[in-house]
């Protein structure tokens, strides 16, 4: 019992002394926004209801990839959109290839409010951040 025990304590020993390094480096990729072109949007909401806003973004390059919508509640009826992208680091060349492309959120109706929408369409010459804005009615 004695031995059984020494071993194993051996074992637990060297195993703890090894280590596994995957070569990471950290993460190939950084989050960047995403330019919203146009949005379709119906002409009011009903309260308590499901809609689908679709949104027309653009994608800068080949090391660009879509992730997603980032939605901020700014104030009780105002929401921040913005197209959300992943681009990759790890690569040196990118093609120069600018595309758009179309993705949508599920919207839900939760006031009986105007709504306002402020999609990103990136910044100005001055660094400002630059906003479709859309008024949405509720009945």
């Amino acid at each position: 019992m004695n031995r059984t025990f020494l071993v194993l304590i051996a074992i637990l020993v060297s195993l703890s002394f090894t280590s596994c390094d995957l070569g990471d480096d950290g993460p190939n990729f950084h989050f960047v926004p995403l330019v919203i072109e146009s949005v379709e949007m119906p002409e009011s909401f009903d309260l308590n209801e499901t809609y689908e806003i679709n949104v027309t973004y653009t994608i800068p390059d080949g090391c660009t990839f879509y992730e997603g919508f980032d939605v901020v509640k700014e104030a009780t009826s105002i929401r921040k959109v913005v197209a959300v992208g992943a681009k990759r680091t790890d690569q040196e060349a990118c093609t120069e290839v600018v595309r758009q492309e179309m993705a949508s959120f599920d919207f839900v109706v939760l006031y009986d409010q105007e709504y306002l929408f402020r999609f990103y369409q990136g910044e100005d010459a001055n660094g400002e951040q630059q906003f479709l804005e859309v008024e949405v009615p509720v009945n």
